[in-house]
């Protein structure tokens, strides 16, 4: 694997490799075991068009851990795309660095970078998918229900984004059931439908627009924000379209009692997920987010270091 871009361009043994990896270093890191020198005298470029909490942290955490150092250049530092080519800029730090992490509004700056450099991309985060989140994701449903989760159902109640667009794709590859609840108009997209087609073509994706019906069944129920980064003047309707679609005490009484509940962060509390359940017995939230740290050791140690 040369890049990680999103789940479509990533194979099944290569996502099941990554996680594998990842829950290793995560028990080393718990129990101990050295594994600090895997990417010594080596370097993440981090550029970042849009803020971040979770990426930053876990990214430059992971890279300190395993030996290497992480280098944070911000959007007016590069100007990816305006001031500077994203060719030009990938050829530049090809000759310098080992790797690049980029979290972008436009997906298709991540594949310019990839085709004109000669080190691994990575996508921290794009307007097409967020690969990232997905591997912490699935660690986070095989931390509770084993390490085969085939047949395990996600309910995602919330708009056909980035993050439900990763998570259903990497459903598809390794046999997960993926369910979206959404209001009329915010279903995934046919360009979405026809990759998850092609690249899975027995994927178990459905859309229904009853959050009830999605949770029925549901292992792990999953939102995100109504309103994401860019889409702000979109707040007032968004926030009226969504409001049946909260997480609350409710609709978890209509899941199974077993399901575990699940967000990528920030949320906004008592708008798509109230504080009782974030805070509640069932959610699993803030592992999840911890999470994020052993996927991108996981990640940076196969793409860096060839494990």
């Amino acid at each position: 694997m040369q890049h990680f871009l999103s789940i479509n361009q990533t194979t099944t043994d290569e996502l099941q490799h990554l996680l594998n990896v990842a829950i290793e270093l995560r028990r080393q890191r718990r129990t101990g075991d050295p594994h600090r020198t895997i990417l010594a005298h080596k370097t993440l470029v981090m550029i970042f068009e849009k803020p971040s909490l979770r990426t930053r942290v876990s990214f430059e955490q992971a890279m300190i851990e395993l030996g290497g150092h992480a280098m944070m250049l911000r959007s007016n530092e590069v100007g990816l795309g305006s001031r500077e080519s994203a060719d030009d800029v990938a050829r530049v730090l090809s000759g310098m660095v080992h790797g690049i992490m980029a979290r972008t509004f436009e997906h298709e700056k991540l594949e310019e970078l990839a085709a004109a450099g000669t080190i691994p991309v990575i996508n921290a985060l794009s307007d097409r998918s967020h690969p990232c989140q997905a591997l912490a994701d699935l660690i986070t449903m095989i931390d509770e229900f084993g390490r085969d989760i085939t047949g395990r159902t996600i309910a995602f109640i919330g708009d056909g984004n980035n993050v439900a667009r990763s998570l259903a794709m990497a459903c598809g590859k390794l046999g997960l059931k993926f369910v979206l609840a959404c209001p009329r108009g915010y279903e995934f997209d046919d360009d979405f439908l026809a990759r998850l087609s092609a690249s899975v073509p027995d994927a178990d994706c459905r859309t229904t627009y009853d959050p009830a019906d999605a949770v029925r069944e549901a292992d792990a129920i999953y939102t995100d924000t109504w309103v994401s980064m860019g889409q702000e003047d979109q707040t007032a309707s968004r926030r009226a379209d969504f409001a049946d679609y909260q997480i609350n005490d409710a609709l978890l009484a209509a899941a199974p009692a077993h399901a575990i509940v699940l967000h990528c962060l920030p949320a906004y509390r008592n708008l798509e997920i109230t504080d009782e359940v974030i805070d509640g017995t069932q959610s699993r939230i803030f592992p999840q987010a911890h999470n994020r740290l052993h996927a991108q050791k996981g990640l940076l140690a196969v793409l860096l270091a060839g494990l």
